[in-house]
């Protein structure tokens, strides 16, 4: 099933570890239809701006999979809402040039530089880039770096 044009259902709730625990990982219709919203605006541009393909490496998560990996509970992830996006995976653009597309031209809820270098650092590149969509109108557009402070992820402002 496609959520967009360059964007598949399999894609975006794929998932190792719920294949390995045997965890479902199915998308209730309110979580698919979050999901078509997040591909239609945020994947979509991204992948139609660059014109290269972009690996998602964790869109949906059911609750039950989000509690294994340690999920926040407050994770966007668990509605349908957000996409991890590492164009590392292909090698074509950096995970750096999406984001500050992203930062400069769309629409977002949050928008997380994921570890990696600073982004003041020359040629900076985040591991993979955190996104989120809600289709209602009420997107925050909230920036934060994420980093790691005595084993826990912590967040800050982007600067």
């Amino acid at each position: 099933m496609q959520l967009s044009e360059h964007l598949t259902l399999a894609e975006a709730t794929k998932s190792q570890t719920a294949t390995r625990l045997g965890i479902d990982n199915s998308p209730t219709i309110a979580h698919l239809e979050s999901l078509r919203s997040v591909a239609k605006n945020i994947f979509e541009p991204i992948r139609n701006h660059f014109g290269v393909p972009i690996a998602v490496t964790s869109g949906y998560r059911s609750k039950a999979l989000n509690d294994a990996i340690r999920g926040s509970r407050r994770s966007q992830h668990c509605h349908g809402q957000a996409l991890d996006i590492d164009a590392d995976v292909f090698g074509r653009i950096t995970n750096g040039e999406i984001f500050h597309y992203i930062k400069s031209n769309l629409d977002f809820d949050q928008l997380i530089w994921e570890f990696g270098n600073e982004p003041h650092d020359t040629n900076a590149n985040p591991d993979w880039v955190h996104v989120s969509f809600v289709g209602d109108g009420s997107n925050r557009g909230e920036i934060l770096t994420a980093y790691r402070e005595n084993g826990r992820t912590r967040y800050k402002k982007f600067k």
